[in-house]
């Protein structure tokens, strides 16, 4: 019997080989610290670290001094559009040509007289701002006027337009980058950034950071002292903390850093606690400032028309009256400070799906859902014919539901594809399985029609829980009128890389059905996790070895044991190759972090010169085509254009230019990276300092990342059982549910249940 709970360290290691358990070799701290950096949302980093890399997670281990190069960096230099480019540049072009469309069915808005909703709301804001109508907290503490509520996506005209992901940075003139550097110069500017900041700035980046110095701030890595000091530098007795450049430059900053969390707004009391913390004297009148010149966009939703706050749902949130007992003044609807980027995409994501609901005509697949082979499956394609979008819930073995689905459907007749998140997903599903990546840039699946949309009836998309709010808006814009969208996925998992939290709105939301899946993951892992699933760390009798726990006394001794279970223990115990056992730890910093763990499992299963930008032939590696996308390989060869990788079978050539931004070894993964990927034998390993990066996603998502066999390195004692049972995920701020509600009302015919 396996005991998860309990297992302290130093007793005998319950190893697959259980003889080869003497003390291992201390690999030494790295430059991040003795302690474990925690395996945050991807993409945060907190005060003094770098900003996040491409893969989505803190990259970088200056801390404070100057400006580092932790950015997602991106293509550039010549030799052909990389594999992200290409696809950044397909969806501009169905931007564009949706765009084309939408001119065509609307005339030109006159001084804003025809705008609703945020775009109202914000225009209301400069005007009243700008004429002295409004006080300086009036749009901070008082309920904001009644909103007109959005409009259905029926007709397209009226549809917001859906924010094209971040472009690839620019091309800059060399004469531009020089231009740059001596006003960096002068202000006392590493002389390194100038590349970087010609490339955020544009052109005029010069005359831009001379009018402004803080709009340094933009450029990813920068942190507000020194933009601070940059600006002291250049500014001499002008520079005051009460600025309105400064305060537009730190609120766009705080929302920035907001997003890398995964929250698509903030509250504005938070924005104004913040602002005090960065020495704003005022900071009421630094976001009205910020709100005027068009920075930020305000939010207050959740206004009934009748301009008061919808009542909170449920006991914990509001007080019921008794009959006839006089109820207290309602809990004010907090206001939302948010980019206009994220806005603009959770607006047309709402609109999107409510265009779906209400332009799916029902049908009858009866006789599909009485050949399903389970129940489970049959209620998916019931709830599927009579609706146009449907929630589904489920682990691992849930994900024939959809397969079963699409191939019904397929038989009816009907254009259908299933997605999934990554090519290990593609893998486990078979042939006829696209990625989402390839689906929306042409590379994969049916392809657009003329007018730009993709021509199908229905799509299911796996691994929902990793769609963030752009890449989700993206997808249902390119969806037609009366095609049917399934949402799939495990809530249990991590949420996505990216800003947002779309299947858990969706699912709160309760505008469409949801088919909760019956069918459960089986043997000793399905019930490990499925107790994790509910907060319950549970005993399982693992007779094949399924689960074992190897305790460890420190990060060094986690270190010695992850190799010697990958190199040793598990090929020759479990039977699974070191090639198809994944290592997942907390962070990538520390002592037992992916980049020591990288390091030690290189040595010993490939080691190498390393000649090739840090890496070899053979090294198993995690690609970053685009922030918050991992893909898993092995390197294949040295070219002079890069790196040639190959990615689940796919030869992917990593540019040269790429290589130290976008690569890392992968014998070692994150959680948040490893997610919505599974592997036949996976090696969890949690070093004692790790405890502080623990919670129950983090653990249901690494746990679950097996298909045979999991081994836990295991060192947090009781932390791990605590965190379990206690630390929920980090709640995000999104405004997703919110719009759904007030487009498709919950109860009402759409929202019937399966």
């Amino acid at each position: 019997m396996t005991a998860l709970p309990g297992a302290s360290p130093g007793t005998p290691a319950e190893d697959p080989a259980s003889e080869d358990s003497g003390p291992g070799t201390s690999v030494a701290a790295g430059e991040d610290g003795a302690g474990t950096a925690p395996d945050r949302v991807p993409g945060e980093a907190a005060d003094g670290e770098a900003a996040p890399s491409a893969d989505g997670e803190a990259g970088g281990d200056s801390a404070g001094g100057e400006p580092t190069a932790g950015g997602a960096a991106a293509d550039s230099g010549g030799g052909g559009l990389s594999e992200a480019q290409a696809e950044l540049a397909a969806q501009r072009e169905l931007r564009s040509r949706i765009d084309k469309r939408k001119s065509e069915k609307a005339g030109p808005i006159a001084a804003g007289g025809k705008l609703s909703g945020t775009a109202a709301d914000l225009l209301a804001a400069v005007r009243a701002v700008e004429s002295g109508d409004k006080p300086s907290d009036a749009f901070f503490e008082t309920a904001a006027a009644p909103r007109t509520p959005a409009p259905t996506s029926v007709a397209g005209a009226g549809r917001p337009r859906v924010p094209a992901p971040e472009p690839a940075p620019r091309q800059v003139d060399p004469g531009t980058v020089t231009a740059v550097l001596e006003v960096l110069v002068s202000g006392g500017a590493p002389e390194g950034l100038a590349a970087r900041v010609a490339g955020v700035l544009g052109e005029q980046a010069a005359d831009a950071l001379r009018e402004d110095p803080w709009r340094l701030l933009a450029v990813p890595g920068v942190q507000p002292e020194q933009a601070d000091g940059f600006a002291r530098a250049l500014l001499g007795e002008e520079c005051r903390p009460d600025d309105g450049r400064r305060a537009t430059a730190l609120v766009t900053w705080l929302l920035e850093r907001a997003a890398l969390r995964g929250h698509t707004a903030m509250e504005s009391a938070a924005v104004r606690t913040a602002l005090a913390g960065r020495s704003v004297p005022d900071t009421d009148e630094a976001l009205q400032h910020a709100i005027a010149e068009g920075a930020v966009l305000v939010f207050q939703d959740g206004v009934d028309a009748a301009g008061e706050p919808e009542e909170a749902e449920g006991p914990d949130e509001q007080e019921v009256p008794e009959p006839g007992e006089a109820s207290g003044p309602a809990e004010p609807v907090p206001v939302l400070l948010g980019l206009d980027r994220y806005a603009l995409a959770e607006e047309s994501l709402a609109d999107g799906l409510a265009r779906l609901v209400k332009t799916a005509r029902p049908a009858s697949w009866e006789d599909a859902a009485g050949a399903a082979g389970s129940p489970s499956a049959a209620e998916l394609i019931r709830a599927a014919a009579g609706h146009g979008l449907v929630a589904h819930t489920g682990g691992e073995a849930a994900r024939a539901e959809p397969a079963a689905l699409v191939e019904a459907a397929r038989a009816l007749g009907l254009r259908t594809v299933l997605a999934v998140h990554h090519e290990n997903g593609r893998r486990r599903l078979g042939a006829g399985t696209v990625t989402l990546q390839g689906l929306l840039s042409g590379t994969e699946g049916p392809g657009r029609d003329e007018d730009g949309t993709l021509a199908v009836d229905l799509l299911a998309v796996l691994d929902a829980p990793q769609l963030d709010v752009e890449t989700a808006a993206v997808l249902v814009e390119s969806l037609p009128d009366g095609c049917r969208l399934v949402l799939s996925g495990d809530p249990g998992v991590l949420w996505s890389a990216g800003a947002g939290r779309v299947f858990a709105d969706v699912l709160a939301a309760r505008v469409c059905p949801v088919v909760a899946s019956r069918t459960p993951d089986p043997g000793p892992l399905g019930e490990l996790v499925s107790g994790i699933g509910i907060g319950e760390l549970t005993r399982v009798e693992a007779p094949g070895k399924e689960v074992v726990i190897v305790p460890v006394r420190d990060a060094g001794e986690a270190v010695h044991r992850t190799v010697q279970l990958v190199a040793d223990s598990v090929p020759r115990a479990i039977g699974v190759p070191s090639a198809d056992t994944q290592v997942i730890t907390v962070g990538h910093g520390g002592s037992a972090g992916t980049r020591a763990l990288n390091a030690a499992l290189k040595e010993r299963l490939n080691p190498g010169p390393a000649r090739f930008g840090g890496f070899d032939p053979g090294d198993r590696v995690a690609y970053a085509p685009a922030p918050g996308r991992t893909l898993t390989g092995t390197v294949v060869s040295a070219e002079a254009e890069g790196l040639r990788v190959d990615c689940e079978g796919t030869a992917v050539l990593v540019p040269k230019d790429r290589v130290e931004s976008a690569l890392r070894h992968g014998w070692a993964l994150t959680a948040h990276q490893a997610a919505g990927m599974r592997w036949p034998a996976v090696v969890v390993v949690l070093p004692g300092d790790a405890a502080q990066g623990l919670s129950r996603p983090w653990v249901y998502t690494a746990f679950s990342r097996a298909e045979r066999h999991l081994s836990v390195v295991h060192g947090v004692e009781q932390a791990l059982p605590r965190a379990v049972a206690e630390v929920a995920s980090e709640d995000r701020t999104t405004r997703l549910r919110t719009l759904l509600e007030g487009l498709l009302a919950p109860g009402g015919d759409e929202a019937a249940p399966a």
